[in-house]
Formats: C-alpha cells, sequence, structure tokens
C-alpha cells in the first residue's frame, strides 16, 4: 500500500470521535451478521443483495468520515509543517481505492 507517514495520529481521537465511529462500525457488523442469516435462511436473493449495498454505503459513510478528521487535522498539520505534498499524495493514494 505504500508507506504512511505516521503510524499513529498527529492529534489523537477524542474519546467521542473513537465511541461514533465504533458504535457505526458495530451497528455495520450487526448488518453483515443479519446478512449471513438471510443466506442460512434461503431469503431472496434481491432482498440480500439491497442489504449488501446498505452496508457498503454505510462503510464508504464512515471511510468518509474518518478521511475528513484526517484531512481537517493530519494533511493540515503536515502541510503546516512543510510536510503537506506527501501527505496529500498519501491521502489521494487511499482515496482512489474508495472509487473502486
Amino acid at each position: 500500500m505504500g508507506e504512511y507517514l505516521h503510524d499513529h495520529p498527529v492529534t489523537p481521537r477524542t474519546r467521542d470521535e473513537k465511541d461514533a465511529v465504533v458504535n457505526r462500525l458495530k451497528r455495520i457488523e450487526g448488518q453483515v451478521r443479519g446478512i449471513q442469516k438471510m443466506v442460512e435462511e434461503d431469503r431472496y436473493c434481491v432482498d440480500i443483495l439491497v442489504q449488501i449495498s446498505a452496508i457498503n454505503a454505510a462503510l464508504k459513510k464512515v471511510g468518509f468520515s474518518v478521511a475528513e478528521r484526517h484531512t481537517k487535522h493530519c494533511v493540515s498539520n503536515a502541510v503546516q509543517s512543510g510536510e503537506g505534498d506527501e501527505a496529500i499524495e498519501e491521502l489521494m493514494e487511499v482515496m482512489k481505492q474508495f472509487s473502486k
């Protein structure tokens, strides 16, 4: 995936930020379990596909939330300290994964 500038956040996440992301991921985890149950119960394929689409959308929303925080804190800090080009390139590389 390439080298990353930091092994840890420049500005650590607050407890509220962590809780919000973790809670979203737990909801998504529950949705995935629901799909597993739907498959086990031989539910209609289209219903399963609708749920998969909802999970994809939820994951993208979480990803963009994390990317927004990263931009406002880590990338902003890197720009101010003269490492902006590297931070922006790193962010753009990972954001390309969201368009696949």
